[in-house]
């Protein structure tokens, strides 16, 4: 399997959006509204350069950035188990040494993925429920 860690650019817009509104991967993380194709070229015009695509075989699997030194990465549910994950997340830490995740406690996937990273859990934010 050829892993491949490429730059964003507006060829791989498309995949982003539609891998982060898929149902598996949109509950990993925190914000879960659906993205709309106009809201989502706002935010790539900004943060385009800020992600890297990860190429399996020259398709792609998955996406990693980082934008105000936090970590945003998914992984397709096709390529997930198979280190597409380690690899972005490991490629861009390379680049970006300083950067952190935020991840939902309920989000078992991404808690292990950094944690095989050499990440630790350091923080915990607690929100109040709304009765």
């Amino acid at each position: 399997m050829g892993l491949d860690l490429v730059k964003n650019n507006y060829t791989f817009w498309e995949f982003i959006r539609c891998l982060r509104n898929m149902e598996a991967v949109r509950q990993g993380f925190i914000e879960q509204k659906e993205i709309h194709p106009e809201q989502h070229e706002r935010f790539m015009k900004s943060y385009s350069d800020c992600f890297y695509i990860c190429l399996v075989d020259k398709e792609p699997a998955g996406y990693v950035g980082v934008i105000d030194d936090d970590i945003r990465v998914a992984v397709h549910p096709n390529f997930q188990g198979k280190g597409v994950g380690t690899f972005m997340v490991n490629g861009l830490m390379e680049m970006h040494e300083t950067a952190n995740a935020k991840i939902k406690l309920e989000n078992t996937a991404s808690i292990k993925l950094f944690e095989k990273c050499n990440f630790t859990k350091r923080y915990y934010i607690m929100e109040k429920n709304e009765a």
